[in-house]
């Protein structure tokens, strides 16, 4: 094994042979000692296309400073992203989840055409991590994944309820783009005035970073941490933290030790810190989108994972972090108040941590739980003694509406049962619509379907619609809703997404009519769709999958290749 961790690159940059390849590389400024340093790839989702990546050259520029501190060249290209905040409830939501396998795909094909000798992938939206992660599953090679961070909290002024939008008023609350979709719903609804929308809509995101709370991108920045893939406390410093350029300085360095050891991902991704992520994510309140990117990237390493395993690891890890959309606080909270690290050192009292694989720190998980630093007095991740919830945040339903499976989101409401009457929506727009036009009535069941993987493609976020229910009081803690698509991390109330099989694939979701009930049965684990077997049979022996919405290019062919719900929705 090479101790200088140039392993890889020698194919490209060593001998007579490869001049002409050091010639072009020279010619945009890298010089002879460069090229026979190690080789260090750079995947930047940089964007000026919404705060989550805007900031992202800087931190690309501090990991150069790092790397080529520890002896190494860094080379930096670009990939795709797709905000799902500035996308949410148009049809440009559907490339969110497509972007995730393109994005793998993309930092894959350079890798392998420019044989890096290592790569730090900097990521900082909901499908960066995930598909930087599959990537660095997929290459093998040594490498991490660096979060951008999240953003800062944004300060609200608020009436005297302390909720509603008040311009001018000197009561402040910190709030998340969450509640400017929710101050949506309450504007559709008459609820708010236009000035009141406003001051949701200037006040939210202060700047550059991800969004607040433990929505997808803060639970995929924490799963991996406690994957071992992203270095622990470094990736959990906020966007614009003064701290986030030192930080980023040292996980180029860090990227250059795992050259030089040769450790690579299959030796840091394992079943056992899988198990630990989701342990994490459940104690966290984590978003459902956890299930669909977790589930993946064990398929790029032949890791048997299914949904299952997500219930059976929530039922015996209680919900311990305070945490918005279902609590209090944001993700900058939750790094002061000792970050990852406490977690880890929480999970581990308890039993609930393998933690013994290495991480890109060069320590096991175990090891960073115990160099943890807890802000004495903070309020974000609670004692075992006071819960927020004696088991997690997820819970997975089956029965003859789901018998694949499907991912309800238990942080952040108390129904643990619910009948009500199914309304019936083909498309996203279709329901959201009818919640505008004051249709939805108290205790309905809301069923939007062909918004699956390949029905839709790609399975939108329904956040626009949740937001708008949680906007109107009448409906907030009544309603619920399923979908075979997607809820984003900041989902509040009785949602069940990832309804597998999906209607485009006759799924039982495709046989409801509207006027059937369905029943959410929490305690149950069942989504009950009260029909008999034989009405359900003979309504599907009639089922026409509706034509495919896109007839070329990249939509339609992710609908050709792309897999259920409950196997990770991964490309083939």
């Amino acid at each position: 094994m090479s101790t200088t961790g140039k392993t890889n690159s020698n194919v490209l940059t060593e001998g007579p042979s490869r001049a002409a390849a050091r010639a072009m590389l020279r010619g945009v400024g890298f010089t002879k000692e460069d090229l026979h340093k190690p080789i260090i790839g750079i995947a930047n989702t940089w964007t000026e296309i919404g705060p989550c990546n805007y900031h992202l050259r800087d931190i690309a520029a501090a990991v150069k400073e790092g790397i080529r501190a520890a002896g190494g060249t860094p080379m930096e290209f670009n990939t795709v992203t797709i905000s799902d905040g500035i996308t949410m409830g148009t049809q440009g939501m559907k490339a969110s989840l497509i972007s995730r396998d393109l994005i793998a795909d993309s930092i894959e094909l350079v890798a392998r055409g420019n044989s890096f000798d290592g790569l730090v992938c900097i990521a900082g939206c909901d499908k960066n991590m995930p598909g930087a992660v599959m990537a660095l599953a997929r290459l093998d090679i040594p490498g991490l994944m660096l979060y951008g961070g999240s953003i800062a909290p944004g300060h609200m002024h608020v009436g005297a309820d302390g909720k509603t939008p008040e311009p001018g008023s000197k009561n402040e609350i910190d709030i998340t783009i969450q509640q400017v979709f929710e101050a949506i719903g309450a504007h559709a609804a008459g609820k708010i005035t236009d000035a009141q929308l406003e001051e949701a809509e200037a006040t939210a995101c202060p700047g550059p970073g991800a969004c607040g709370g433990q929505f997808t991108a803060n639970t995929m920045a924490m799963a991996g941490e406690f994957l071992g893939i992203s270095p622990i406390q470094l990736t959990g410093v906020p966007a614009m933290s003064t701290e986030k350029h030192a930080a980023s300085r040292e996980a180029g360095k860090l990227v250059m030790d795992l050259a030089r050891a040769g450790l690579k991902p299959s030796q840091i991704i394992t079943r056992e810190s899988i198990e630990d992520a989701i342990a994490a994510v459940c104690a966290s309140g984590g978003s459902t989108n956890a299930v669909l990117h977790l589930i993946a990237i064990a398929k790029e390493l032949d890791i048997p994972l299914s949904v299952d395993d997500f219930d059976i690891i929530s039922e015996k890890t209680p919900f311990i972090c305070d945490l918005q959309p279902g609590g209090k606080y944001v993700a900058k909270d939750y790094q002061d108040a000792g970050g990852s690290r406490v977690l880890a050192q929480r999970l581990v009292e308890k039993n609930l941590l393998h933690g013994n694989t290495p991480t890109v720190t060069g320590k096991t998980l175990r090891e960073e739980a115990n160099s943890a630093h807890e802000t004495p007095n903070q309020h974000i991740i609670l004692p075992w003694s006071a819960p927020l919830k004696s088991t997690g945040g997820l819970v997975i339903l089956k029965g003859n509406l789901a018998p694949e499976g499907c991912v309800v989101k238990v942080a952040g409401h108390e129904r643990i049962h619910h009948t009500g009457t199914a309304r019936v929506f083909d498309s996203e727009d279709l329901c959201f619509a009818a919640i505008n036009e004051g249709k939805i009535n108290p205790n309905d069941v809301l069923v939007i379907r062909y918004e699956g993987p390949r029905g839709g493609p790609g399975m939108r976020e329904m956040l626009a619609v949740t937001a708008a229910i949680k906007g109107i009081p009448e409906l907030s803690e009544t309603v619920a809703l399923l979908t075979d698509g997607r809820f984003s991390g900041a989902t509040r109330g009785l949602m069940a997404g990832h309804v597998a099989p999906e209607a485009q694939l006759a799924g039982p979701i495709a046989a409801v009519h509207e006027g059937d009930t369905i029943t959410f049965d929490i305690p149950g684990r069942k989504l009950t769709l009260n029909v008999p077997d034989a009405e359900i049979a003979q309504r599907l022996a009639n089922f026409i999958a509706p034509a495919p919405r896109f007839k070329r290019g990249v939509f339609f062919k992710y609908a050709n290749s792309v897999s259920s719900a409950s196997l990770g929705a991964v490309t083939t």
